[in-house]
């Protein structure tokens, strides 16, 4: 067996989407949730961003949670906190409706069931981006279960962001495994193709590919569900 551990990518991967059309979708249910608590839509947006830009700079010095909170601080002040259970909510009530802006695959369920067949072990390395409640909806959503992955990254247990290679190490750290006997599966050629830079192969799922400066993927594996499958059939065999 090639590989100990498939790390997976979640959105544009085993959750089909237009990543530009569902993050719109769910910041407008989030401002029509909270705007009879006092948050005006346009600045909650701009908080938003802010905080995932920190985070995605974050170096692991806090958790991606605390460093969004601390962030939101300067828009609305310490304050702030005392609404993270309305926030909590959000995920929990509106933020389900954002399911109808998400496609579905069917190869995501085969191909993890294809790769528990084989004998491997998979993770889900999604940018840490949300809080756990949304990752977990978002998880159900491309038929799946929290339980198929070893270890699920969210904003609650980890530091770094892609495309920081501090990222997939501590995530291959913290599986105990070495990084070259992990394969990443995604669809981001930056993001997701980094963590080639830890010795990690990497295999680019291409249905909703997302590559922002048109690099050159050919020495990369990748494809289809079809050519992942074919890909996981001799590595794992």
């Amino acid at each position: 067996m090639k590989y100990d551990m498939i790390l997976f990518d979640l959105d544009g991967t085993l959750l089909p989407m237009d990543q530009e059309r569902f993050v719109k979708g769910y910041l407008g249910y989030m401002t029509k949730r909270m705007a009879p608590a006092g948050y005006e839509p346009e600045k909650l947006v701009s908080a938003i961003w802010h905080g995932t830009f920190a985070m995605m700079n974050n170096d692991g010095r806090c958790t991606n949670e605390e460093l969004f909170w601390q962030d939101m601080e300067q828009f609305y002040g310490p304050d702030v906190r005392k609404d993270i259970p309305l926030f909590d909510e959000f995920y929990a009530t509106d933020f389900q409706k954002a399911r109808a802006l998400c496609g579905f695959a069917p190869e995501s369920r085969e191909v993890i069931d294809l790769i528990r067949s084989l004998g491997g072990r998979t993770a889900l390395a999604t940018n840490p981006l949300f809080p756990a409640a949304a990752t977990r909806s978002r998880v159900r959503w491309a038929g799946l279960t929290p339980e198929d992955f070893e270890l699920i990254t969210t904003y609650e247990n980890i530091g770094r962001c892609k495309p920081d290679p501090g990222y997939y190490k501590e995530i291959a750290a913290r599986l105990g495994m070495e990084p070259e006997k992990c394969l990443m599966v995604g669809n981001d050629a930056d993001e997701d193709a980094a963590a080639a830079e830890t010795g990690m192969d990497v295999f680019l799922l291409t249905p909703c590919l997302i590559n922002r400066h048109e690099k050159d993927i050919s020495a990369l594996p990748h494809g289809g569900f079809g050519e992942l499958k074919a890909f996981l059939l001799q590595a794992l065999s």
